[in-house]
């Protein structure tokens, strides 16, 4: 037979769905007999196992070009979890110094699963809507006063009163340990996870003050709760913020305040004072609360949430002791100036606290008004001020 000289395309198939086209001449496979038919089936043979071999080693080039196994056999870390936290102090406040702290050594315990951001000084949410802010979402944890919202919280506003804290230490453990009892519904929106409190307020004046005659008609910066002391103890509040308070003694304004110690070398204002005097018998505080968005702290894992639980218990004697630090600093501070420090005769400080009963007794009312366990809180309270004290 005559060869012809077309082209002849064979496709063969191939692994992973590939196919080869195979050239061959016609002229090859077109004779007589079937030694021309068996020599074209051998070459399609060989070049079905060539595409073949391609095929594979093309397979196991895409499989080596895989993402690599991590060099130290570990998968790869998830996203962290990040949370937003609104503290109303000023970033340098040994109390956001502490926060701070405690935000680290959360993302530490969870191995980075866990990413605390940090807004300082009312920059997410004003200190009085920051509980809200919590609540709403704005930010997931808060740091903030509950007295800044009188009447949100009727049963902890107890923990203000003043019932005679000897320290800030105190003041934090019994604040936390009654919170954590009671469990009030005025917190159930959140997730309470401590709170804290400055040591004892106590008077610092113009003048020389060492009995309730020496009060009569005085004077005095204070606000909310402290106001009502002012009047209790027969002068006359004048309500003001802090950052006013220094040029209002200065001036004249005022002829005393009510304050934690910290504050008079924090704000400045033990330069425009002479003298201060231990009211601590009488010593009220400030309890503030840390709390977290109830549905965030939901939604975190078990172990995580116990962590943040662990982490927060230590924290409250680390708070406690910052503001028995401030205090200390304030005293010093004081006494560099020369200031007079005044003590209350044990007759004087009975009379004090007698002058301050009847707030105690309008906490209680309220309560029973209200259907919540003031008096019990108060007895407990007292209990523990007491076993501190010894």
């Amino acid at each position: 037979m005559q060869s012809k000289s077309e082209t002849v395309i064979l496709r063969t198939p191939g692994l992973l769905g590939y196919t080869a086209d195979i050239e061959t001449s016609a002229a090859e496979h077109v004779c007589d007999g079937k030694t021309g038919v068996i020599a074209m089936f051998r070459k399609i043979a060989v070049l079905t196992c060539v595409v073949s071999l391609f095929s594979v080693g093309s397979l196991l080039v895409m499989a080596g070009c895989g993402s690599p196994a991590p060099s130290d056999g570990s998968a790869k870390k998830a996203k962290p979890i990040v949370l937003s936290y609104s503290i109303f102090f000023p970033p340098t406040h040994a109390q956001c110094l502490e926060a701070e702290a405690w935000a680290k050594e959360v993302e530490a315990r969870t191995d980075g699963r866990v990413k605390i951001n940090i807004y300082p000084g009312g920059s997410l949410s004003q200190a009085p809507q920051c509980y809200e802010g919590v609540v709403s979402g704005i930010s997931d944890l808060g740091m903030s006063c509950f007295s800044y919202t009188r009447g949100r919280f009727p049963l902890l506003e107890g923990l203000d009163l003043p019932v005679g804290y000897p320290d800030g230490k105190t003041a934090t453990r019994l604040a936390t340990d009654l919170a954590k009892k009671y469990a009030p519904a005025e917190t159930s929106d959140t997730h309470l996870l401590y709170v804290h409190a400055h040591g004892p307020g106590i008077l610092a004046s113009k003048k020389v003050v060492a009995s309730l005659e020496d009060m009569a008609g005085l004077k005095v910066r204070g606000t909310g709760l402290s106001a009502k002391i002012i009047e209790r103890l027969g002068g006359s509040p004048v309500g003001m913020s802090q950052p006013e308070t220094y040029e209002a003694l200065q001036k004249g304004v005022v002829e005393a305040t009510l304050c934690p110690v910290e504050t008079l070398k924090g704000w400045k204002q033990g330069e425009v004072i002479s003298s201060i005097t231990d009211s601590s018998v009488i010593g009220y505080t400030t309890a503030m609360f840390v709390t977290m968005n109830k549905g965030k702290w939901d939604s975190l894992p078990a172990d995580i949430q116990n962590i943040i639980t662990a982490v927060s218990e230590e924290w409250v004697d680390r708070h406690g002791a910052a503001w028995d630090k401030a205090d200390e600093e304030g005293l010093a501070f004081i006494r560099e100036l020369g200031r007079t420090e005044t003590a209350l005769s044990a007759e004087e400080q009975a009379r004090w606290r007698e002058a301050v009963q009847p707030i105690l007794d309008e906490y209680t009312a309220a309560c029973t008004a209200k259907n919540l366990p003031g008096a019990e809180f108060l007895a407990d309270l007292q209990k523990g001020i007491a076993a501190a004290s010894r």
